[in-house]
């Protein structure tokens, strides 16, 4: 086994050949003198506390003149929820985020100046343990903390400039809180009987500041509502409610009860194929909320955890039959934009890109996660990378993915290797290559859809650091062919008996991906104005190792399609024609559908297209019959699932071992709808569609199709409408910014304004 930050092959130095040599990123998050200060200083008067119970609450009482001005500086080893005067403080619910937080812990700050009374006043706090302290990642427990802990700063500014600063402290009292428990795979219990005494002082300990960094990403808030849609009584007398669509989020409810009396809610994402609740997909997260009552009319939702659901079953409720009026689903997700719409003349293709839609608002729930529901919920690196374009069509994710990235660039091993989950986690903290290639085609696309430079420049250091790692695992010097556990084609649908891997070489997967990177590596160092004539050398050289192991006479040697498109969609073969031809072969010799999982299927659509079989890859997306997109559109998906059968036409479940209906990688294919059928690209000589090429795909099965894309240079539309004398186009493009337009048979050069075509049939 090779030694770590040892290299082989001759290659004994990590990527010399770039001039201008980088700061290390894998080094720890070491700050100087200044921005320690800096990121202290908010918290100048505070120090850690923590509290009693597993859920503690604490609570501060403080008299206060008139007020000009006040701001809540907080954060906490958990997640907090901070109440001024019986009022919640901000919005951001599961606060404050999920980070790698021994290197990078955001705080908040609130403007609290309307929430402070003149007179008497009562701050109370609850942490919940949270990413920091619950269970987190694969049998994982206390990852980062063994405790919840509070840190908050309240600064007042008197009616005469006079500041008055409260920090936590010892004189903050604490007891454990209505929150019984709290986990974010578990659940919450919460006792409203129960009346907490703040007799305890809270403890000092001994913890650091320097990991503190203001807020960075989108706060998560509640977004949307969806009313109870039925009452359900199962083949097993359950009581069961639907609310329509799987969303990641929790319940509130409105009932009206006895002191003592329990509700006891699960949630799940489906039905069996009896009717009855299913939940063995959860494997070990139980996803349930227990409620104690007071006495009266109460109205109750969880604060510091989340559950994947369309379905609730009331285990125990104080009411023969419930009020649906007074039970509702609400939908939590990181505050982006939406920014991108699609339509057509097929509905199912409508279902689905709104299943897609609701995929991305489950999942981006501060980190982009693979599922929302099940003991697992991690910031799986391939699902983001085969997901951000989709992702950055659909909603303003940039700052969504810069806070992820630097949380990358943070848990970066020192040899260079990128964790398979970001944030890290301990029994995920081996790498795969188009897992770790995350840190360069994420990045990558910033600077395409809009124009980031600077996110560029900041993970270059990494970037380069990823090929670095890979070069030293390389066995023939150009290729990734060690002997290394990758994912491969993972959940490839031709995959041997047993395995979740597709067929296709592991090794030719790490190569094709390697060389993508490199390549990438190549395009941001000449953005930055670096010298990349060593990598190029290095490029030039892996494609002719990739020619030269994969192919023969033009042609892959393993005749898989995800090998075909790997090669097209990285333009590594020297005959891509003819690697074309093979992968029209082999989709039409199956029957016409998909064998790719996920490192093939994101792009099967788009090489297809690109070699002029645009016919075939709309076949494949508007296939209905097992495996496709439809399929589950057609068993009533209310957003994309892991398994492309999930659930078979029998109803029976996949396996419940790993079984997610809400995972969002094969949603990538709405790419494909925005960049290939209403061909919305930008130009990568002047990215953030400062220039856009827009070549809309036609096909007649589709009949119209509408997309609009609101850029940083404003909306973008493009529009076609097939009838018997022709085709009808219209886009508009945005004032400042220009497009190249491709129809059949013209191109033409435009500015801002709006444009119409008629091509005849």
């Amino acid at each position: 086994m090779r030694k770590k930050g040892t290299f082989v092959k001759g290659w004994t130095e990590p990527l010399r050949i770039f001039k201008k040599k980088p700061a290390d990123p894998a080094a720890p998050l070491e700050k100087t003198p200044k921005e320690k200060e800096a990121a202290a200083k908010p918290f100048r008067s505070a120090v850690w506390i923590k509290g009693e119970g597993a859920v503690p609450a604490f609570k501060k009482v403080f008299s206060s003149g008139k007020v000009r001005k006040a701001a809540l500086f907080i954060t906490a080893h958990g997640i907090y929820e901070a109440h001024l005067n019986g009022k919640r403080v901000g919005e951001f619910v599961l606060a404050p985020g999920w980070t790698s937080y021994k290197k990078r812990l955001q705080y908040q700050e609130y403007d609290v100046t309307g929430m402070i009374n003149e007179g008497d006043n009562e701050l109370t706090v609850t942490v919940a343990p949270g990413w920091s302290v619950g269970r987190m990642g694969i049998f994982s427990r206390n990852l980062y903390e063994k405790f919840p802990a509070l840190l908050l700063e309240l600064r007042i500014e008197d009616e005469d400039g006079e500041l008055r600063v409260i920090g936590s402290d010892g004189s903050f009292m604490t007891a454990p809180s209505n929150f019984i428990s709290s986990d974010i795979y578990d659940g919450e219990e919460y006792d409203a009987s129960y009346t907490p005494d703040f007799s305890v002082p809270a403890s000092v300990i001994d913890a650091g500041k320097d990991a503190l960094i203001p807020q960075e990403g989108e706060i998560v808030k509640e977004q949307e509502v969806f009313p109870a849609k039925e009452l359900i009584i199962t083949p097993k007398g359950e009581k069961v409610i639907d609310f329509g669509q799987i969303v990641s989020g929790y319940v509130e409810f409105t009932v009206n009860a006895h002191e003592g009396d329990r509700i006891r809610i699960s949630h799940a994402e489906v039905l069996d194929s009896e009717g009855n609740f299913y939940t063995e997909n959860l494997r070990s997260a139980k996803q349930l909320l227990v409620y104690t009552c007071r006495d009266g009319r109460q109205t109750f939702k969880p604060a510091h955890t989340f559950f994947g659901f369309r379905y609730i079953r009331l285990d125990e409720w104080p009411e023969e039959r419930p009020d649906l009026n007074g039970i509702r689903a609400i939908v939590i997700h990181s505050d982006m934009e939406r920014t991108g719409w699609f339509s057509s003349d097929n509905i199912k293709i409508n279902r689905l890109f709104k299943n897609i839609i609701y995929g991305q608002k489950g999942n981006f729930v501060d980190v982009p996660t693979d599922c929302p529901q099940r003991d697992e919920r991690l910031g799986w690196t391939c699902d983001a990378q085969v997901f951000i374009r989709t992702a950055t069509y659909n909603y303003d994710a940039e700052r969504f993915f810069i806070k992820w990235l630097r949380d990358m660039k943070a848990d970066q091993f020192e040899d260079g290797a990128i964790p398979v989950v970001i944030p890290a986690c301990p029994l995920e903290m081996h790498t795969s290559s188009a897992w770790g290639d995350a840190v360069t085609i994420c990045p990558w696309q910033l600077y395409l859809t809009y124009g980031n430079r600077e996110i560029l420049e900041e993970m270059y250091p990494a970037m380069e650091k990823w090929i670095g790692y890979i070069r030293g695992q390389s066995e023939s010097g150009y290729l990734w062919d060690s002997d290394h556990f990758h994912f491969g084609d993972w959940l490839g649908l031709d995959a041997p008996y047993g395995s979740y891997k597709g067929s296709t070489d592991d090794k030719l997967v790490a190569s094709a991906f390697y060389a993508n990177s490199v390549d990438i590596l190549i395009r941001a160092g000449k953005v930055l104005g670096y010298d990349v004539s060593g990598y190029e050398e290095l490029y030039s050289n892996i494609v002719r190792a990739f020619n030269e192991r994969f192919l023969k006479d033009g042609r892959m040697i393993q005749e898989t399609q995800t090998a075909c498109v790997l090669a097209l969609q990285f333009r590594l073969a020297y005959e891509p024609e003819k690697v074309a031809r093979q992968l029209g072969e082999l989709v039409r010799n199956c029957g016409t559908k998909l064998m790719t999982g996920f490192v093939g299927t994101p792009y099967i659509l788009h090489v297809l297209a690109e070699y002029g079989m645009g016919d075939l890859a709309v076949s494949l997306l508007l296939r209905e019959e097992f495996p496709s997109w439809l399929f589950s559109v057609n068993l009533g998906a209310t957003t994309v699932w892991e398994h492309w059968d999930g659930i078979n036409e029998k109803g029976e479940m996949w396996s419940s071992d790993m079984n997610s209906f809400n995972h969002y990688a094969y949603g990538a294919v709405a790419d494909f709808m925005y960049g290939r059928l209403a061909g919305i690209n930008t130009s990568e000589d002047e990215p953030g569609f400062r220039k856009m090429i827009i070549k809309p795909l036609v096909d007649r099965r589709l009949g119209h199709i509408r997309a609009v894309f609101r850029t940083r240079q404003g909306s973008v539309i493009s529009e076609w409408k097939t009838g018997d004398d022709g085709t009808d186009f219209f886009f508009l493009i945005p004032e400042g910014a220009k497009a190249e337009i491709t129809i059949p048979g013209k191109t033409v050069e435009v500015g801002g304004g709006s444009y119409s075509f008629h091509v005849k049939a």
